[in-house]
């Protein structure tokens, strides 16, 4: 949760997450990280997971990571 204080829609940061994955997750899987946005005018909620094998065009998508194979 950002706790920073105000940040004006005309600035922007980056947020950087660092983590261990369990090893029984597979190569070409998505994780999705819904994310609840707040803002000085209202709330985005970026909640909606697409169903497997559906295309992605929910309204208020939520940000997704795909893992690939070790190289």
């Amino acid at each position: 949760m950002w706790s920073g204080g105000n940040l004006p829609d005309r600035n922007y940061d980056e947020f950087v997450v660092s983590s261990f994955l369990t090893d029984s997750l597979m190569p070409n899987t998505t994780l999705y990280f819904p994310v609840v946005q707040e803002c000085e005018k209202g709330v985005s909620r970026w909640i909606e997971i697409p169903a497997e094998g559906a295309a992605h065009e929910n309204k208020s998508p939520a940000p997704g990571v795909k893992l690939l194979p070790n190289p």
